[in-house]
Parts: structure tokens; C-alpha cells; sequence
């Protein structure tokens, strides 16, 4: 379909809407996709700074269009779908192209909605249209090619080739180089408290183009629904559209290159700021200064009760934390085990009312992704442990759902229990937990 729709995307030829100067929108495209050709993709030409042009550049709309496709996602406040997306562009692509290339697209408020946070409570989010969710993504690729080259090596959130796991392992390096303290940073409300003047100034040193950066205080001065009402938003970067990701990295790049200049060893993911030191009284030092610098120069709050100065081994990374000794190895942190738990004993609960094949189903899908993730820990007797407990679940609801003594003996039976054992297991009064531990 996107074959079909590029003529109105890129050429500006032969339909209602048509943005004033066909031919020379036609010029200006060819002449984009030859000096900017797979910019987004491959990386910026060198001294080029990014231009709308290359926002609106036939390639890098397509691959905006199947990122947001593979992205899936909610409605935004006009309802639209992600599936209705490539027919309201056919149609409407014409005239969005030409607000975006004289500087008058104005991006609607997001929609607001609340999500549960891991450790509790409530994280709000902002659902941008499926329209804005588009541009957006057309803008980041566009960006993210130019800037990320600059951010630093010790910066691991959302950018491309980099992972949780390259964080987690450079921490364990630090820790193994007998940098055994950590300066846990915690910011507080990070996303909802970016300062948006600040944020733009960081942006306009790295962006000539008016346009982009007009659209970019767009984005954040869009707006949010909620309850029916539309409030401004004058700080912050609500979480939800593609570009906040790299908004943020922009902003903490500042306290990168800050930790950089001081000699410190530190490892950040987003919002997420570890510094390796030798000692605690050099920690404190390093997290009083710190928390000066960041409420000084980027008007941002470090959360006292959450960031501490601590072994790693008492404090999590990424949900990861570490042994103890000259040779620490990673482990899976006690509040992601305990998290684990809680989504396990829901998935199999005894009164469910769902088949085993149903229940394991569900459970191994959760699995799958869990163990890919903390898979990477190095510690396998407690993955054996958490394996072994799983079991004994599926064990309990087997139990149950043979209801009576009965059906116990003859399922026991067929799977090879002698009979007296069976006949004793059958008419056991202990619960299905205690039995489904029992030995053959």
C-alpha cells in the first residue's frame, strides 16, 4: 500500500489539498532524497544540519510509517488507529507536508493515561495521535542520526545498538576495578519536570532549521486530555511518543559530558544514573555535587529518599544487582523476584477456572520474555530455584483440577504411580501445595 501512497507523500502531484507550487515541491523533494538519501537510516551527511526537508524525504517516511506499524499502540484523543493511518495519509498527506515545510503543523494534545510502575503506584503517559506518533517518528530518525554520534560512550537508554544489558555489564566492570561504592541517582518525576526553555536550548545548538525546532516545542507544548479537559503543559516530556526518548538523552547528555569532564566512572540508562567510586566519603562528596550541578544547570530535583550512597550489592541497576567480592557477578534484584512472584501465582491461580494447556500457554509467553531479559544474570541456582517453584505451581493445579480422590487414584495410575502410593496420595488430606512438593 505504501507503493501506492508514495506519488502523494513525496511528489505533490494530482490530488484535493495540493500544497501550492506542485513543481517546485517535486524539485525540492528530488533534491532532498539526493543529498539526504537513507540519512536516517545510514547516518547524516557530516556538517549537514537536520532540515524539515529531510523529515518529509520519501524513505524516511517509510520507514517512520512500518516503525509506528510495528509499534502498534493505543488511539490518541481523535481516535484514529494505527490501521487507519495509511489511508488518512493517502488522503491528507499533501497538505500535512506543506504545513511541515513552512512551519505551521500544530500537533494535537496527547491523550492521558495511566499505566501501574513496577515498584508501585501509578506513571502517567501521554498517547499522541496516531498522526503525531508518525511525525514524530519521521523526526527522531532524522535527529537521533545526527546527534546520537555525540552523546557518550557511558549512555545506554534507547539508543541504537546499545541495551540494558551492555549498562548492567559496564557497571560490573566498574565494580570489579575495586569501584565498589555506588552514587545512585534517582531524579525526581525526571520526565514531568524537564524544563522546556532549557531542553529548546540544548536543541537549537544542534539545529539551525526554525521549522524543526518550532515543531519540536510543538510536541511539548501540546497539551494534554484528561477528564475531558485540555491542560498545557509547560514542563516535562510526557512518556508515550517516539521522540521523548531522545528529547530526554539531550537533556542528560549535559550531565554526561558534566561527569565526563570530572573524571567520574558512571553508567546511565535514561533517567537511570549509577557513579563508581572507592569509598563512601567519596560517594557522599560526589552526590552532593552532583545534585548542585543538576538543580543549577538543568533545574532538576535528585530524589533524597530513593538515591543513596551504598555497596551494589544492596542497591538494584535495571532491576539487576551484583554478589559481593573482587569477582561480582551479576544477579536478578530481590524487588524483581518478588515482582516475578506476584505475576506468576496470578497466571496460575488453582480457581482460575482454565485448563492446564490454557495456564501454560499464558505462562510461558510471560517466561519467554523474562528469561530473555534476566537470562542474563549470572547466577543459575536461582533461576533452578525459580523454575523448581514454578513446577510445583502447575503441580497444584493439576492437583486441583482432579478435584476428588477418585480421579486422583486412576490419573496418578496412568502415569505410572504404583498403586499403593497412589492410593495413599489420593486420599491425603493435606492441600494441593503441600502434596504437589511431595516425593515419588
Amino acid at each position: 500500500m505504501w507503493q501506492k501512497d508514495q506519488s502523494k507523500l513525496n511528489s505533490g502531484t494530482g490530488a484535493k489539498g495540493e500544497a501550492p507550487s506542485t513543481a517546485a515541491g517535486e524539485s525540492e523533494a528530488r533534491a532532498a532524497k539526493t543529498c539526504l538519501e537513507r540519512q536516517a537510516v545510514a547516518g547524516p551527511i557530516l556538517g549537514l544540519d537536520p532540515r524539515m526537508e529531510a523529515v518529509v524525504e520519501r524513505e524516511n517516511l517509510k520507514t517512520a510509517l512500518a516503525q509506528v506499524k510495528r509499534n502498534k499502540g493505543a488511539a490518541g484523543i481523535d481516535g484514529m488507529s494505527v490501521g487507519e493511518l495509511p489511508a488518512y495519509l493517502k488522503e491528507h498527506w499533501l497538505a500535512i507536508r506543506a504545513q511541515l515545510l513552512d512551519g505551521t503543523y500544530k500537533p494535537q494534545p496527547v491523550r492521558r493515561v495511566e499505566i501501574p510502575k513496577a515498584s508501585g503506584g501509578l506513571r502517567p503517559l501521554g498517547i499522541p495521535t496516531v498522526l503525531d506518533r508518525f511525525i514524530q517518528q519521521a523526526v527522531l530518525q532524522v535527529l537521533q542520526a545526527d546527534w546520537d554520534r555525540t552523546f557518550s560512550e557511558m549512555s545506554f537508554g534507547f539508543r541504537p545498538g546499545r541495551s540494558a544489558h551492555q549498562a548492567v555489564a559496564q557497571a560490573q566492570a566498574y565494580i570489579a576495578s575495586r569501584h565498589a561504592v555506588v552514587v545512585d541517582i534517582d531524579l525526581e518525576k525526571f520526565f514531568d519536570r524537564v524544563n522546556h526553555d532549557i531542553l529548546m536550548g540544548l536543541a537549537a545548538k544542534r539545529v539551525a532549521d526554525k521549522r524543526l525546532l518550532k515543531l519540536i516545542r510543538g510536541f511539548l507544548n501540546a497539551g494534554v486530555l484528561e477528564g475531558g479537559l485540555v491542560s498545557p503543559t509547560e514542563e516535562g516530556t510526557p512518556q508515550g511518543g517516539p521522540l521523548s526518548p531522545l528529547l530526554s538523552n539531550l537533556m542528560l547528555d549535559e550531565l554526561d559530558k558534566e561527569l565526563e569532564k570530572r573524571g567520574h566512572r558512571f553508567v546511565r540508562y535514561a533517567d537511570d544514573c549509577n557513579i563508581y567510586v572507592r569509598s563512601r566519603k567519596a560517594g557522599e562528596r560526589v552526590l552532593a555535587g552532583i545534585e548542585k550541578f543538576l538543580e543549577k544547570r538543568l533545574k532538576l530535583k535528585v530524589n533524597k529518599a530513593k538515591s543513596a550512597v551504598a555497596r551494589p550489592s544492596v542497591r538494584k541497576f535495571l532491576s539487576f544487582s551484583f554478589t559481593r567480592g573482587r569477582r561480582p557477578r551479576r544477579r536478578v534484584a530481590s524487588q524483581a523476584i518478588a515482582r516475578f512472584k506476584v505475576r506468576v501465582r496470578g497466571l496460575t491461580r488453582r480457581q482460575a477456572g482454565r485448563s492446564l494447556v490454557q495456564i501454560i500457554e499464558k505462562l510461558s509467553l510471560y517466561l519467554k520474555g523474562w528469561r530473555g531479559y534476566f537470562g542474563f544474570c549470572q547466577t543459575p541456582s536461582v533461576l533452578r530455584k525459580l523454575d523448581e517453584w514454578i513446577r510445583r505451581r502447575l503441580r497444584a493445579v493439576v492437583w486441583t483440577q482432579w478435584k476428588r480422590g477418585a480421579a486422583r487414584f486412576d490419573e496418578l495410575r496412568r502415569r505410572g504411580v504404583g498403586r499403593e502410593l497412589a492410593l495413599k496420595t489420593a486420599g491425603n488430606p493435606r492441600g494441593p501445595w503441600r502434596l504437589a512438593n511431595s516425593a515419588r
